[in-house]
């Protein structure tokens, strides 16, 4: 049965936030001059919120409003909230278990609802909220008995395969795909979120010596696909045609994005790609962007040039005119994906790279925004290059 979720309005907020500690009096004002300038929120790992499982209640909400304080002092006006890391849930699922990285035991109650806590808090300080999905990684670890008894790659061991010592659901099984989109639809439904989000991790990432394991599933459904790359392509674009379809039929203006590799294809191996020499997303995780963006199937896309300007293999000078000539001509918004982690990790990311990089994006008038990975590097390696960029690009005057 599912659970029930209140429908806020101003009664109910007034009340979460006497239960939760009210937003300060004196927020900062969030700007909206048109362009979205985000940060992602990875809970995976604890990189950004929580910062440990298990934490207090109090603790972990002070943390995230402590993080939404970084946010707004650097300008941004969106969060992107990983809310389903490893096919658990932050949120109380009817499909997948309490996620392990928030109470730090895998299906144990953390005693309220942080999607909505999350959400709320957000929208207090007028920051749009995304949700953030890691379609098919199941867990970081091999051994599905490890997983709570109810968890559904322990019901269905056929939708599940072993890979790099980790943990998927398969994309070419159709239950699978069915599932992940039920998920995604149940925060849409219940949630007053202002997007759904994907990452770049569709098929896993290549490990070498290692080959996919689904030859079976290939053989249950790759009926009319002589070629097992062209099938993983399909089996991805239908889940992201999927959940665009049933998004956009909830007629909720909720935006659907993704945040793809870097490199869709090389030049050298379709005339349609970048000047480019690195991994293809299109060959390895089998991730079509292109299609996706030329379809309309996503509303705004965010590739991951986690590269300096100059990169002898992937220039970020190189990308960025490229992926404005992808969505050129189609509805589709482009935010570049920003390294904000590598700041300060080589003579090549000093603190004046990031602003680089705007300065380059102005010049392309289809971007319409940014996105930083990740939020704690707002505050820590990053923080003098945030402000820089603040100063440098961002229209409305610095809060806080």
């Amino acid at each position: 049965m599912r659970a029930r979720v209140v429908q806020w309005g101003v009664a109910a907020l007034v009340l979460a936030l006497g239960a939760w500690g009210a937003v300060p009096a004196a927020a900062p004002a969030t700007c909206d001059d048109g362009e979205t300038r985000a940060a992602w929120v990875a809970s995976v790992g604890n990189i950004d919120w929580p910062s440990t499982p298990g934490l207090p209640v109090a603790d972990q909400q002070q943390e995230y409003r402590t993080l939404l304080d970084d946010v707004q002092r650097h300008g941004l006006n969106t969060v992107i909230v990983q809310v389903r890391p490893t096919a658990d849930a932050l949120w109380p699922s009817p499909y997948e278990p309490w996620s392990h990285w928030l109470t730090g035991v895998q299906g144990k109650d953390p005693g309220y609802d942080p999607l909505a806590f999350l959400v709320e808090e957000a929208h207090a300080r007028g920051l749009k909220f995304h949700a953030w999905f890691n379609p098919f990684r199941v867990s970081k670890q091999a051994d599905p008995a490890q997983l709570v008894p109810e968890h559904p790659a322990r019901q269905h061991p056929d939708w599940v395969f072993t890979y790099g010592g980790q943990l998927y659901y398969d994309p070419g099984e159709p239950a699978v795909r069915e599932l992940v989109a039920d998920v995604v639809l149940d925060v849409a439904e219940r949630y007053p979120i202002d997007g759904v989000h994907f990452d770049d991790y569709f098929y896993p990432y290549p490990v070498e010596g290692e080959q996919l394991p689904d030859a079976a599933a290939f053989a249950g459904h790759g009926a009319g696909f002589p070629d097992i790359g062209d099938w993983r392509r399909h089996n991805v674009d239908e889940l992201v045609k999927g959940v665009s379809e049933r998004l956009r039929a909830l007629d909720k203006g909720i935006a659907f994005g993704v945040s793809p590799f870097g490199i869709w294809r090389n030049e050298a191996a379709d005339p349609r790609g970048s000047a480019t020499t690195g991994i293809q997303s299109y060959d390895t995780t089998y991730a079509d962007s292109w299609t996706w963006v030329r379809e309309g199937w996503v509303d705004y896309i965010v590739p991951q040039i986690y590269w300096e300007i100059g990169h002898a293999t992937a220039d970020y000078a190189t990308l960025v005119p490229w992926w404005a000539r992808v969505v050129a001509g189609t509805r589709v918004q482009l935010y570049t994906g920003q390294a904000a982690y590598k700041v300060g990790t080589g003579p090549a990311w000093g603190d004046g790279e990031l602003s680089a990089h705007l300065a380059l994006d102005r010049n392309h008038p289809e971007v319409r925004g940014e996105v930083y990975f990740s939020a704690r590097s707002l505050s820590t390696n990053a923080a003098a290059a945030m402000d820089r960029v603040r100063t440098d690009h961002y229209s409305c005057p610095p809060s806080g």
